[in-house]
């Protein structure tokens, strides 16, 4: 994918940028959960959102 546009680099900067920002934001979340259901499901959500960003990064290789 040699050929991507300035608005494609921004647009994906933005995008993990916020997965980044989401992740980290759920983990927190995760870490103060005392409810075992809520706790897991913020987990679920911080590893989607890494997920995610991981995914969006192949594009930068």
């Amino acid at each position: 994918m040699a050929n991507i546009s300035m608005l494609d680099l921004q647009n994906l900067r933005h995008l993990i940028g916020g997965f980044d920002t989401t992740h980290c934001k759920m983990q927190a979340y995760a870490e103060q959960a005392t409810d075992p259901a809520l706790k897991k499901f913020f987990q679920q959500s911080a590893q989607s959102a890494m997920d995610s960003k991981q995914k969006l990064m192949q594009f930068l290789k």
